[in-house]
């Protein structure tokens, strides 16, 4: 699925989903399910719950919440805040990372 423009809330749910939104600005991306993977230029918030997940954003992210297992996030820009509840997951933000709070074990926050 390709989405682009500016979209005020964009909620992805199901399983084995991939979006493209790379040429879209996000107020709110909630991903909810397990292998869902979605590029974005960037979001204000963000909130994942599944396992198996995967976030890339050129951009900035406002703040991030991700419940669930095996989340891989890449951030091109700043992340304002992080909320980890579960283990394994894999965050990176390129413009540093402000306010983080990780649950869990084997989490890897940079």
């Amino acid at each position: 699925m390709r989405v682009e423009g500016t979209c005020a809330e964009l909620s992805v749910s199901g399983s084995a989903l991939t979006v493209d939104a790379s040429n879209a600005t996000i107020g709110s991306l909630v991903m909810s399910g397990d292998r869902i993977r979605v590029t974005t230029a960037s979001a204000d918030t963000v909130i994942i719950q599944g396992n198996d997940t995967a976030l890339t954003t050129a951009g900035a992210i406002g703040r991030l919440e991700i419940s669930g297992d095996r989340a891989t996030v890449t951030i091109g820009g700043r992340l304002d805040s992080v909320l980890v509840r579960g283990q394994d997951s894999t965050l990176t933000a390129t413009g540093g990372i402000g306010d983080s709070t990780i649950e869990g074990r084997g989490n890897s926050v940079r």
